[in-house]
């Protein structure tokens, strides 16, 4: 990363994301604009101005909110979309999906309501 006079500029394979370990618990909802890869358990509400991965062993209690997702575990809420949304074979999700794209590998296991048009995952 290069910092100029104030200025923070980000390599052009963006470089930036937030990460949530394994063994790590949030009660609560989060928030950022930048890429967010789960591996631990949230309770609470995601929102994320960018791609969220949800790795195969986290566990989200509560709505997610993105641009795109790639989900691996376990979902107990709905998913918003605003582009793409993939669903891994060890996913779980129990609840409503909403996405303009929607990919699902064999053996995911999902529950809920499916949306796909122009305006799914969006306010």
């Amino acid at each position: 990363m290069i910092v100029n006079k104030n200025k923070v500029e980000v390599p052009a394979g963006g470089g930036l994301h937030n990460t949530l370990a394994i063994g790590t618990k949030v009660k609560g909802d989060i928030s950022m604009d930048i890429d967010f890869r789960l591996d631990g358990a949230v309770e609470g509400n995601i929102k994320c101005g960018s791609k969220i991965v949800v790795g195969p062993k986290a566990k989200v209690n509560g709505n997610i909110e993105s641009v795109n997702a790639e989900i691996a575990g376990t979902i107990i809420g709905t998913i918003k979309t605003s582009e793409k949304l993939i669903i891994k074979s060890t996913a779980q999700i129990k609840g409503d999906i909403y996405s303009q794209v929607l990919e699902v590998e064999p053996n995911a296991k999902i529950n809920g309501a499916c949306n796909m048009s122009k305006e799914a995952g969006k306010d």
